[in-house]
């Protein structure tokens, strides 16, 4: 660890002893606390990553922002495209020309993590992925994120789309102060699309007391990264994680990182704003050959990684909920609002609606495809129970 940053951030007498007696740590990683911007552990905090899908966060900060402008209503129709439809898995899989709402699209985009809507997103809010990115680089810029560069809004791997755990902490900050109407998006526990259940890919929700949020991200040049927070008493306290080795390690990471900032009392006045810059700022990390050269494609992945083997150690975060998981409908159909203004200016193009999807009802439901929704899909933040 390097100690000489954090015994920066803390007078004699108030060092983190839980902290500085634990492992080394390997990665980047920042520890802050959400209202007052103070800084409980950083390591690497400016060193270059690759987001991964920790971009679709700065994909939904523009978003909300281009709501609050009038630009795009909740209700607005996002239309899957040729390009979007064509974007790798994770994804929804919704053909092109199918017609979802705006808030429906920024659920999947953050529960599923599913990177044919984040572009569908893109292309409708900005009216190109090139011109989606110039807002995304705009406001990072705003926001002071200057280690930051983005070229798609769904984070799939480019050498050019970078950042560091300091700007993306800064970017949860801006997300959760200037919007918290929309914090509840960061806690749904899955989703229910039809017949499927989708649960979220962030273990922390629903097993992680107070845990409340936010992302995760997956590509094998970046590692397993993790944006976690968790709420007691009050405060609310974020990690920020990247490059792990997998879905799981990442969740046990910023668990135990959010303990420790619960544990220690508050101290020192670096904030995640005054937070001088450290370290190599140029150079990227390339996990690819450490995360992905050796491993299975099923461990190359952001899905819920399967139940450990008896002979390893228990995971609470390989373990299904201990509860039945509330499930938030969502589907295509019933964007009844105007369409996104970027889209009108592009050529002035109505999108049809299109009705939710569901299976023949002279076939049975294919295997495989989740616990049943007890009681009938709905647009909006309508939720469902399932069976877990």
């Amino acid at each position: 660890m390097r100690y000489r940053h954090f015994l920066k951030l803390f007078p004699a007498g108030a060092i983190m002893l839980s902290v500085l007696a634990g492992p080394a740590l390997a990665n980047p990683v920042v520890v802050f606390d959400l209202k007052s911007g103070q800084i409980l552990q950083h390591q690497d905090a400016f060193k270059r990553w690759y987001p991964a899908s920790l971009s679709k966060l700065m994909t939904a900060y523009v978003t909300f922002r281009a709501i609050a402008a009038g630009e795009v209503q909740l209700d607005s129709p996002i239309k899957v495209t040729k390009h979007s439809a064509g974007e790798p898995p994770s994804k929804m899989g919704f053909k092109p020309g199918s017609v979802m709402r705006l808030d429906n699209a920024l659920k999947m985009m953050l529960v599923k993590s599913a990177n044919d809507i984040a572009m569908a997103v893109g292309e409708n809010v900005g009216g190109s992925q090139a011109a989606f990115a110039e807002r995304m680089n705009a406001e990072a810029a705003r926001l002071g994120m200057n280690g930051t560069h983005f070229v798609n809004p769904n984070g799939l791997y480019s050498p050019d789309q970078y950042t560091t755990a300091r700007d993306l902490s800064i970017l949860v900050m801006a997300i959760r102060r200037e919007f918290p109407q929309y914090a509840p998006w960061f806690s749904i526990e899955g989703l229910a699309v039809g017949n499927r259940a989708i649960p979220n890919y962030n273990l922390l929700i629903g097993r992680y007391p107070g845990a409340d949020g936010m992302k995760t991200g997956f590509v094998c040049p970046s590692g397993f990264n993790m944006i976690g927070s968790a709420t007691r008493n009050g405060r609310t306290l974020v990690a920020v994680v990247l490059g792990e080795k997998s879905a799981v390690s990442r969740a046990e990471a910023a668990a135990k990182l959010l303990d420790q900032g619960f544990d220690a009392p508050a101290a020192g006045s670096t904030t995640v704003t005054t937070l001088a810059p450290y370290g190599d700022l140029i150079s990227p990390n390339d996990m690819h050959d450490e995360v992905c050269k050796k491993k299975r494609k099923a461990e190359q992945s952001e899905a819920p990684p399967p139940a450990a083997a008896k002979d390893q150690p228990k995971s609470p975060y390989r373990e299904k909920l201990d509860h039945v998981p509330t499930l938030v409908a969502v589907g295509l159909g019933g964007a009844t609002g105007p369409a996104p203004k970027a889209i009108l200016d592009e050529g002035a193009q109505e999108y049809a609606d299109v009705p939710i999807p569901t299976w023949r009802p002279d076939k049975p439901v294919p295997a495989g495809t989740g616990p049943k929704v007890v009681g009938a899909a709905a647009q909006g933040d309508q939720p469902a129970k399932v069976a877990n």
